[in-house]
């Protein structure tokens, strides 16, 4: 397990020490999130009449309701691949199929072809053997 870190990030104006096993990166990345959806709140017109308790609120609801929606496109996706991977195997297995359909038919038409060539020169045998008996050349 990778050892816990700690990040400073400046969340609502605000400077807070967050620690987790993730990197400052991510944590960062975090902070942006809030202070965007913060931003969003604040370009609300009349937000700054409810209390800092009912505005955290909202936050949180917004928030979930994010993690809901991409839950559900997740969700979705997953489905979608499902799906996918579940027609790539009907198509392998149809491939495979195919393959040894045109070996089986590609073996019959050696047979087939060899089969003419004895016919045909079966044939030539006995048109000569014909053509010698009218003329006579036994």
């Amino acid at each position: 397990m990778s050892a816990k870190k700690s990040a400073q990030v400046l969340i609502g104006g605000k400077i807070y020490t967050l620690s987790g096993y993730e990197e400052e990166d991510y944590l960062q990345k975090i902070a942006t999130y809030i202070n965007g959806k913060l931003s969003e709140f604040e370009e609300i017109e009349g937000m700054n009449r409810f209390t800092m308790d009912m505005k955290a609120t909202l936050l949180e609801i917004n928030i979930a309701d994010d993690y809901f929606k991409a839950k559900d496109r997740v969700d979705k996706l997953e489905h979608d691949m499902e799906l996918k991977d579940k027609e790539v195997y009907d198509l392998k297995h149809d491939l495979i199929s195919n393959q040894v359909r045109i070996e089986t038919l590609e073996e019959q038409t050696a047979t087939l072809e060899a089969e003419k060539k004895e016919l045909l020169a079966l044939k030539a045998r006995l048109e000569a053997s014909l053509e010698d008996a009218l003329l006579g050349t036994d």
